[in-house]
C-alpha cells in the first residue's frame, strides 16, 4: 500500500469512493471543498493507493510539521469502506510511515461520530490507538435513533409533545423546505449575534453550498403567517445520518415555540426518508476556557427529544 496526494484527475473517482464508503460524509468530497473561496486553505488530501485501486482517502492539510484533518470542514478522518481489521492496520501503519518520511511530527485526526457510519466499524479506531494514536478531545453530540415504527410524537417530553401539537393545530403556523436563504440568513446572523459570534458561513457560502450539493441540502422553514420566524438548515451528510447544522429562531416568537416544531418535522421527514439517525449537533459551553466542557442546559434540551449523547473524538499522535 502507499499514500500519494490528491490531484485534480482524482476528483471523480475520489468522490466516488467517499459516496461509497462505509464512513464518508458529504463533508470529505471534493465537491464539498469546492464551495470554499481559492487560497483560503491549503488543502494536502492523501489517496491512499491497493495494487493502484483506491483503498482509502485522507482530507485534510499539512500545517507546518503537523497534518490536520478535517481542514474547512465539520469531519475529516480516514475515509473506507467496510474494512477487515488487518486492512485497518496496514492503512494506518501505512499513514504513520508516510508521515515519518515526510517529516511530519504530528498528525490529528477528527471523525464522524460512529452513528454516521452505515455499519459501525471501529477497526480504524482500534488500530490507531494500537499503533500509538492517544485521544486528545472528545466533543458531545446528541442523535436520535430513528425509528419508522415509534409514534414521533410520543418520543418527545410532555412539554415538548404538548407545544408540537399546539402548533400542529395552529393555522397560522405552517413549515415549508425551500430554497430560501435570504429569509434563513437574517434570523441566523440576529441569533449568533447574541452570543457575540458570525455563522461559520457567509450568505454566499450557503448560496454555494447548495448550488453544488443540492441533494444534501435541505432548508426547513418556519412562518408565522407570512412571516419566516424560525428555520433549521440540514446537512443529509450521507445515506445514514441527518445533521441539524443551524436550528434559528426569532425571539419574539419564542413563545410560538417553533424549534420544537421544526424538530418534529425534520425527524418526520428524516424516518420518511430511511434515515438513521439526525444529530442535532454538538453541545460544548463555548465561553469555557475547556473546550470539552459540556453545556448542561443544551444537552438537556436535545434529550427532551429522545436525543442521545454520542462523542465526537479527535486521535493524535507525535511521530
Amino acid at each position: 500500500m502507499e499514500i500519494i496526494e490528491y490531484t485534480g484527475k482524482w476528483k471523480d473517482k475520489w468522490d466516488s469512493f467517499v459516496q461509497d464508503s462505509n464512513n464518508g460524509t458529504m463533508f470529505h468530497l471534493q465537491k464539498f471543498f469546492d464551495y470554499h473561496t481559492p487560497g483560503k486553505f491549503s488543502f494536502n488530501h492523501l489517496i491512499f493507493l491497493n495494487k493502484d485501486k483506491i483503498a482509502a482517502v485522507l482530507p485534510g492539510s499539512k500545517i507546518g510539521n503537523r497534518y490536520e484533518s478535517p481542514i474547512g470542514a465539520s469531519y475529516g478522518s480516514i475515509v473506507t469502506k467496510d474494512i477487515k481489521f488487518n486492512e485497518a492496520m496496514e492503512i494506518v501503519g501505512t499513514l504513520i510511515e508516510y508521515g515519518r518520511k515526510n517529516g511530519l511530527k504530528e498528525i490529528e485526526l477528527t471523525a464522524a461520530p460512529v452513528v454516521y457510519e452505515n455499519k459501525p466499524n471501529q477497526n480504524l479506531d482500534f488500530a490507531m490507538l494500537w499503533q500509538g494514536f492517544t485521544y486528545k478531545l472528545h466533543y458531545i453530540s446528541s442523535a436520535i435513533k430513528l425509528d419508522p415504527n415509534i409514534d414521533i410524537i410520543s418520543r418527545f417530553s410532555q412539554s415538548i409533545r404538548r407545544n408540537v401539537r399546539r402548533s400542529l393545530e395552529n393555522p397560522d403556523i405552517s413549515i415549508e423546505i425551500n430554497d430560501r436563504y435570504d429569509e434563513f440568513y437574517p434570523i441566523l446572523l440576529e441569533n449568533k449575534s447574541r452570543h457575540g459570534v458570525k455563522p461559520t458561513h457567509t450568505f454566499e457560502d450557503l448560496l454555494k453550498l447548495n448550488s453544488l450539493l443540492p441533494e444534501n441540502l435541505k432548508l426547513f422553514m418556519v412562518y408565522f403567517k407570512d412571516k419566516p420566524i424560525a428555520g433549521s438548515l440540514m446537512f443529509f451528510v450521507n445515506r445514514t445520518c441527518a445533521l441539524c447544522f443551524y436550528n434559528m429562531l426569532l425571539y419574539d416568537y419564542q413563545e410560538l415555540k417553533p424549534i420544537q416544531r421544526v424538530m418534529y418535522e425534520v425527524v418526520k421527514y428524516s424516518t420518511e426518508a430511511g434515515y438513521n439517525y439526525v444529530d442535532i449537533g454538538v453541545s460544548q459551553d463555548t465561553m469555557a476556557s475547556n473546550p470539552m466542557t459540556p453545556s448542561l442546559s443544551l444537552i438537556e434540551f436535545k434529550e427532551k427529544f429522545d436525543a442521545k449523547t454520542v462523542m465526537r473524538n479527535t486521535l493524535h499522535i507525535r511521530l
